[in-house]
């Protein structure tokens, strides 16, 4: 809906909220069919962060064109300012909860972040851990789950590394 909004198919009023609550739900159901995966509660914690600035700022996460600028990201300026994206807004003086919002630069991935997000990762990273240290329900012996963590964990920066 992103995309299609940004290409002018789709009313940004109307399609950015309702891809968010569509999100929202499929998500939350598999946090719920999850639960059991303690490390999903830190990516509920940080859905819920992200959840409270999107609709405190009319349902668009509020962007920071300096966090953008500072991880090397140009010309979304005019595109923020006009809502032309279903997703994001510009973070300005009538922002509420404005360290919430894309505030957190991330230059070697060219993105700017919010807390949410972090909250998020690292949520997504623990359950890695999880399953790497499980195996058929058994706990996997300490030297075999750290290879394992650190199999995963190197398969994740190198995806990263090669990302155009």
């Amino acid at each position: 809906m992103a995309y299609g909004t940004y290409r002018g198919l789709f009313q940004p009023e109307w399609a950015g909220p309702l891809a968010k609550l569509l999100v929202l739900v499929l998500v939350g159901y598999g946090l719920y069919q999850n639960r059991h995966l303690k490390s999903l509660y830190l990516v509920v914690l940080g859905l819920g962060l992200n959840t409270m600035v999107i609709v405190a700022n009319g349902g668009h996460m509020p962007v920071s064109l300096s966090a953008l600028k500072r991880a090397g990201v140009e010309g979304w300026e005019d595109i923020l300012k006009t809502r032309g994206d279903a997703v994001h807004g510009l973070l300005d003086e009538d922002t509420r909860l404005p360290f919430l919002g894309d505030v957190i630069p991330l230059p070697p991935l060219g993105k700017a972040v919010s807390l949410g997000d972090l909250f998020i990762l690292a949520g997504i990273a623990g359950v890695v851990v999880e399953g790497a240290l499980r195996v058929g329900g058994r706990r996997l012996p300490l030297r075999q789950a750290a290879l394992r963590v650190l199999a995963f964990l190197l398969l994740v920066f190198l995806l990263l590394a090669l990302r155009p």
